[in-house]
């Protein structure tokens, strides 16, 4: 079997638009035909090699909805025609070795859940069954955005008194951003980012109530989300709080990239933590965040800047990079 795929071959190139054949299906994987799939920064972060140049060539992706066509030996939590969510983030379910696909210039590494094809192999414990009620746009942010965002919220002490700040508002910024309104509509919480189109997004479609530009003077906050990926901005995250206040740490710099803090700050009472995955465990946290969204209690789709289709995958990621998206996803089927 065969599966149109993009593949990353060189570092800051392109992805490449090509035929893949799919390898036989072991034990503990699932052969999904994928609908839609989200377009994440950590993507941009591959292209330029942060993530390993020993992988490439590689397929990309993390985080989308399909229809189960096939499982492999021992496969028990979904089965034949199930439609699912996908997430790079671990559940319940075998755990094994990536699959490799093969092209004429020889293998194509992949990891458990590389979405960016028609037909992806993924392990089982990166699928979650959903209700088809959800459309596979929305769902194909569920893995990653959604989960990650919320997940650092509902995992932290915070009262409709707190003052919070979130630094950068692209799918994960947004989606806390979202959560927090969700929770505590009348909330203090600020929204930083450089770029202006993005300050009004928040303010009209999440009702955020204020906004700032990273340059300003900001202080006196409780919670500070760092989601830009940004070294200025994490050091501002930690800068900005009360004497106990706690910095969140959820973007990725490049590797060997250090930030300063004052330690004294530390001892007066601060706190800096770092968020893996928003701590969400996908089988309990993707069925929690689809029943708010189908109680219209979470408006997904108002993360969704643009969908493209699959053979504008680098339109998309051009997009992404230069700020153009809250999120964007591939409609691959």
């Amino acid at each position: 079997m065969k599966t149109k795929a993009a593949v990353l071959r060189e570092v800051n190139k392109p992805l490449v638009l090509e035929e893949l054949d799919l390898p036989k299906l072991l034990s503990g994987q699932v052969l999904v035909k994928v609908l839609c799939s989200g377009l994440c920064h950590s993507q941009l972060n591959e292209i330029k090699g942060w993530k390993g140049r020993e992988f490439i060539p590689h397929l990309m992706g993390h985080e989308a909805s399909g229809i189960v066509i096939e499982v492999g030996e021992g496969v028990e939590k979904v089965k034949e025609d199930d439609y699912v969510a996908i997430s790079w983030i671990k559940g319940a379910g075998l755990d094994l070795h990536p699959p490799v696909y093969r092209s004429p210039q020889g293998k194509v590494n992949a990891g458990s859940s590389a979405t960016f094809a028609e037909y992806a192999i993924v392990s089982e414990n990166r699928v979650v069954k959903i209700p088809e009620s959800v459309e596979p746009y929305v769902a194909s942010i569920l893995g990653c955005a959604v989960l990650t965002g919320m997940g650092i919220i509902d995992r932290l002490d915070i009262c409709d008194k707190s003052k919070v700040i979130v630094f950068g508002i692209g799918g994960v910024g947004a989606s806390s951003l979202m959560r927090i309104q969700s929770l505590f509509p009348d909330i203090h919480c600020v929204a930083v980012d450089p770029l202006t189109w993005k300050l009004e997004w928040a303010k009209k479609e999440l009702g955020v109530n204020e906004t700032r530009d990273p340059s300003e003077e900001l202080q006196g906050f409780d919670l500070a989300i760092e989601c830009s990926g940004s070294k200025s901005a994490m050091e501002k995250a930690f800068e900005c709080l009360n004497d106990k206040g706690t910095a969140v740490i959820a973007g990725n710099i490049g590797p060997g990239e250090k930030i300063s803090i004052v330690p004294f700050d530390l001892l007066k009472g601060k706190k800096i933590v770092g968020s893996w995955s928003g701590g969400c465990f996908i089988d309990n946290d993707i069925p929690f965040y689809v029943s708010l969204y189908l109680a219209r209690r979470l408006p997904l789709k108002k993360l969704i800047t643009k969908i493209y289709p699959f053979e504008k995958v680098n339109k998309g990621l051009d997009d992404l990079r230069s700020g153009s998206l809250i999120r964007g996803v591939l409609k691959i089927s």
